[in-house]
């Protein structure tokens, strides 16, 4: 694999004292002004790695994805945001990393390889983009490519309420109830060194779907 040279967050305690503070002070907004609860969040490993992959109805579900555990995540960014130094450094030491909008899909799966690599989860968004209602559309096979790649489980998480607090297209988020349900973790096949086909990768994202549904229903169940 050709070598990822994108600066991505310090291991450094400093760098790790400034995302537990910004994460706690944000974490804290959301469970007072969203009534945030989290639901099986100890499903989430205190060591290792991982991928997390939410349900996504809107950009809250990046602070919500953030209140599921203490660990420092990592997520992607679009590159332009950090064309503004201060912007990216701030960026980068909040976990996120750049990855070239347009540009192959090859490179921010290298990317997404090396964060795992280095030992730090994972945030993926296995739909794509933001989505409405309460089915989770198709999702992509790249978490399941990235897990097969690392040999990291990935767990789903459903996100309720998120769409009516914060919907596309307005200012600020209301100050509506929010419900986020870890699911349970889901591995990759050991294929003993071998490459995953991509029938393999087929059926496991089709396995995630199903599980992130299932944690989605849950998460509306409660908040309803």
């Amino acid at each position: 694999m050709a070598e990822v040279t994108t600066k991505l967050a310090g291991q450094s305690f400093g760098n790790r004292l400034f995302y537990g503070t910004v994460r706690g002070i944000v974490v804290t907004i959301c469970r007072v002004y969203l009534r945030l609860r989290i639901v099986d969040a100890h499903k989430i490993p205190k060591t290792g790695t991982f991928i997390l992959a939410p349900s996504h109805r809107s950009t809250l579900d990046i602070p919500v994805a953030a209140a599921t555990t203490r660990r420092r995540l990592m997520y992607m960014g679009k590159d332009s945001m950090w064309k503004f130094k201060p912007i990216g450094s701030l960026l980068t030491a909040l976990g996120s990393f750049p990855v070239t909008r347009g540009s192959a899909d090859l490179e921010a799966l290298k990317r997404c390889i090396a964060v795992l690599e280095r030992g730090d989860p994972l945030v993926l968004f296995p739909e794509g983009t933001r989505h409405r209602g309460r089915i989770i559309e198709p999702l992509f096979d790249g978490a399941a490519f990235i897990a097969y790649k690392t040999g990291v489980p990935i767990i789903p998480v459903g996100i309720a309420g998120s769409e009516e607090i914060w919907p596309p297209g307005t200012k600020l988020p209301r100050p509506r109830k929010c419900v986020a349900v870890v699911g349970d973790a889901i591995y990759p096949k050991d294929l003993h060194g071998a490459r995953a086909s991509r029938e393999l990768m087929s059926e496991f994202t089709l396995e995630l779907q199903k599980s992130l549904q299932a944690v989605f229903d849950q998460a509306f169940q409660l908040l309803d």
